[in-house]
């Protein structure tokens, strides 16, 4: 047998191995945000506490948005393996102190709050460990098997429920525990890290630090930038005199993209005249040195503006949709078995389809093709919003209207799948693997900070404008990123022959 031939037998191993490990961790990544957003809210409200102080839990969320800021801790060290059993040991043990707790004590805050910051860093390690092990020519499929599986581990925590129905919230909470013990252990087993592509010119804490003040420009692009993505602990926190300005427009979203724009041009202007030492030695430090990179990549500016805008349209959408069931008559039972189960499954399907459809004909391609198809899913809640009349939950619904309500539901989950794989494929493919955990830790900020932005701003649309004529708008909000696409096809070249 040639040697071409044992490779070719070999090689459907190796990817099946991979696609088993992605799938497992995005499994371990999506349980706990399930917690979270769907178990916890229900157990506090059985045990009698206020919404307001369930709402105040919210805060704790925040974890997820400032992950970026110890992402360098684990880039350094870079024992995702290690990272993520701790975290998983970590979330277990939280569980088994919810199981032997009861009531809304201080040691609510502490458990959730560690709880959310371990989840958080799981994802980092998780992030990094997968784009360090996939090649270029696997990012599609992988990151299909990525979205299903992270949001099979999402209803996972829904399955938990039902559980605590059946056997009670101290049974829940140890199963859950288990559970993440298992995993913990699991990813120990975890294929070894490859060897790290190593940074040009590394630079120590004291040489980053001696560079950026050589430089005070470069200073001010970085607070602008850091102030940007934690603009929304602002909107989240209880401060008095910052409530008459909380539902402004200009608070929301232009301020904190206003202000990541500008970091990014100032940083091009300031980078100008500097000599490559002083470059460098900014570029590969140890704490800064992942944003400094970040800003410093050809057509930051509009590689940033693409990142906040290319699923602008499905995120506006979004958060409109269950709502506009609602308001449609539809009962909570039927948006749960058939709007988001087969949802699910759809969605589901299409990340995996979209995978393959990346991997087969490139990013750059997929990336407008299937932004095309995701966008145009949008057009089938507009027809459906325009047909179907508002009533109250529980109203009979014509058959012909809950066809055409499922029918989009069904169009939207799995055209959005397509559009999430060929965007998530896009950003592991313009990191650096050199330091790929912090730098996709930054790119997943700023696309999460994009979607905060657009759920706002679709309750104010839908009932500014009715759902027809704002779902209508989220259709057009799908095109001003592709006029940004002749420079993203620059950035993945220029990101391609850096890899190669």
């Amino acid at each position: 047998m040639s040697v071409s031939a044992s490779q070719a037998i070999v090689q459907p191993k190796i990817l099946r191995s991979k696609l088993f490990w992605i799938s497992l961790l995005y499994f371990s990544e999506g349980f706990p945000l399930g917690l979270f957003f769907d178990l916890f809210p229900v157990y506090f409200r059985q045990q009698g506490v206020e919404l307001a102080k369930i709402g105040l839990l919210s805060l704790l969320g925040l974890s997820w948005t400032l992950k970026f800021l110890w992402a360098p801790l684990i880039d350094f060290t870079r024992r995702h393996r290690y990272w993520m059993a701790a975290a998983d040991v970590g979330m277990g043990l939280v569980m088994i102190v919810c199981a032997r707790e009861a009531g809304f004590g201080p040691w609510v805050w502490f458990a959730i709050g560690a709880f959310t910051a371990l989840s958080a860093t799981n994802d980092i390690a998780i992030d990094g460990y997968t784009i360090e092990q996939l090649d270029k020519r696997e990012l599609g499929l992988a990151n299909g098997f990525r979205i299903g599986f992270y949001r099979v581990g999402m209803l996972a925590a829904g399955v938990l429920l039902w559980f605590s129905d059946v056997f009670g919230w101290t049974a829940t909470y140890g199963f859950a525990a288990i559970l993440f013990f298992l995993i913990g252990a699991v990813s120990l087993m975890a294929p070894k890290e490859p060897a790290r592509p190593l940074r040009d010119a590394p630079s120590s804490l004291r040489g980053e630090l001696s560079a950026l003040a050589q430089q005070p420009l470069l200073i001010v692009a970085l607070i602008l930038f850091i102030a940007g993505l934690l603009w929304p602990v602002l909107g989240a926190l209880d401060i008095a005199w910052l409530k008459p300005f909380k539902s402004a427009w200009w608070f929301k979203g232009g301020a904190p993209v206003g202000l990541i724009l500008l970091s990014a041009w100032l940083f091009t202007r300031g980078i100008r005249g500097q000599s490559e030492t002083v470059s460098n030695a900014a570029a590969s430090g140890p704490m800064f040195g992942a944003i400094v990179s970040l800003l410093n990549k050809k057509h930051a500016l509009l590689l940033i503006g693409f990142i906040l805008i290319f699923k602008l349209a499905d995120s506006s959408i979004g958060f409109m949709i269950k709502p506009f069931w609602v308001d449609s008559g539809f009962t909570n039972t039927q948006i749960g078995l058939v709007s988001v189960n087969l949802g699910l499954g759809l969605s589901i399907a299409g990340g995996i389809l979209g995978g393959w459809y990346t991997d087969r004909v490139g990013i750059f391609r997929a990336l407008w093709v299937l932004g095309l198809w995701q966008a145009l899913s949008n057009l089938g809640y507009v027809v459906a919003a325009f047909i179907v009349p508002h009533a109250a939950q529980g109203t009979d619904i014509a058959l012909a209207h809950q066809a055409l309500m499922y029918s989009a539901s069904a169009i939207e989950s799995f055209t959005g799948g397509l559009g999430t794989a060929a965007f998530l494929a896009f950003l592991m493919a313009i990191v650096d693997k050199s330091r790929a955990t912090t730098e996709y830790a930054i790119l997943s900020s700023i696309f999460a900070f994009s979607r905060s932005i657009a759920g706002w701003a679709g309750g104010i649309g839908a009932q500014e404008l009715g759902y027809a004529y704002y779902f209508l708008l989220t259709f057009v909000l799908a095109f001003p990123a592709y006029a940004l696409l002749p420079w993203i096809r620059s950035i993945l070249a220029t990101s391609e022959e850096r890899r190669t």
